[in-house]
């Protein structure tokens, strides 16, 4: 019996700074009484899908930033879509800014804030949650920028590690779901973690520039989305699973999101992808027996992997030069 599983990914058009949640939510309520309509059992919003991209404006104070902010799930604002997964039978992964009042690595309960990203059960329950470890950007205001990228002053590097759970979908039964965001995408150790937890589905959201911002070089259009694209074709291949790609798009507060959202298969294939800069719902029909293939071939990690000689992925942060040959010398 195939385990199959009806997926969709809610792209969002652009969230302008002075839209308020309710307009925000009513939106994503839109979106997933689409994707109950096209027989959807799981919908994967965008990183930061209550808000605009609010990184990019600087605050001396992070306090005044506190609005962009959720201090609970759910809260008033954003009930409704807990009552639609009721509703529709669908669950959901929802990216958002936290607030958090936790202890910190010297155990001094503090207010903390992340980048996070949860996914609910149909229920309304919340299954688990993920944090964004790899923060990009700067953390001071950059007077070289046109546009800041201000990710590390808002946000502390996520503390949740990159977990695995194993929880029902839909009619797929128990699946293997994991989570990135954004900018993880790009970083190979980061899906291998996942992939060896056996990860089926990868739920990602981003909202990424179509310019790279940081005037140190050019950088074609068109390569960021092509880079984009390669990320997430290269987690989900070299790792057996399924991953969607979820986006913001268009032209946000004069800055323009690529968008570009896509659907994967565990052979790096594109399932769908969106079209458009707007709201968009794009859906693929993902037969999670296909993780099985390159987990049990190419990708078998009990039977190829050599964690001795991969030492200096953990030992080592930045790039090092390498031992310099010299003529003659033994």
């Amino acid at each position: 019996m195939s385990r199959r599983l009806v997926v969709a990914a809610a792209q969002m058009g652009p969230i302008q700074l002075a839209e308020g949640r309710d307009v925000v939510v009513g939106r994503m309520v839109r979106l997933m009484e689409t994707a109950h309509k096209r027989g959807a059992e799981v919908v994967v919003f965008p990183e930061l899908a209550l808000t605009t991209f609010f990184p990019r404006w600087y605050k001396e104070d992070i306090s005044e930033a506190e609005a962009f902010y959720e201090s609970s799930l759910p809260s008033n604002e954003t009930a409704p879509l807990f009552e639609a997964a009721k509703k529709f039978g669908i669950g959901f992964h929802l990216g958002y800014g936290e607030i958090a009042y936790e202890p910190d690595e010297t155990g001094v309960v503090r207010k903390r804030y992340f980048n996070t990203a949860v996914y609910v059960d149909p229920s309304g329950e919340i299954v688990f949650k993920y944090r964004k470890i790899h923060l990009p950007g700067h953390k001071e205001f950059d007077p070289n920028r046109k546009v800041q990228h201000l990710e590390k002053r808002y946000f502390e590097v996520g503390n949740l590690g990159f977990p695995v759970v194993r929880a029902p979908v839909g009619s797929a039964g128990p699946v293997n779901l994991g989570m990135l965001i954004c900018n993880d995408r790009r970083w190979p150790e980061a899906w291998r973690v996942l992939g060896l937890q056996q990860v089926e589905l990868v739920m990602l959201g981003y909202n990424t520039p179509a310019i790279n911002q940081d005037n140190k070089g050019f950088e074609a259009h068109h390569l960021r989305v092509l880079h984009s694209h390669l990320a997430i074709q290269a987690g989900c291949y070299q790792n057996a699973t399924f991953g969607v790609g979820v986006a913001k798009a268009g032209n946000e507060d004069g800055h323009e999101l690529f968008g570009h959202s896509i659907i994967v298969n565990p052979q790096g294939e594109i399932m769908a992808q969106a079209t458009s800069w707007s709201d968009e719902l794009i859906v693929a029909d993902c037969d999670l027996d296909m993780c099985k293939l390159g987990r049990t071939t190419i990708f078998n990690f009990a039977a190829h992997r050599r964690p001795e000689h991969y030492g200096r992925i953990l030992e080592q942060t930045g790039s090092v030069p390498p031992a310099e040959w010299t003529p003659g010398k033994k």
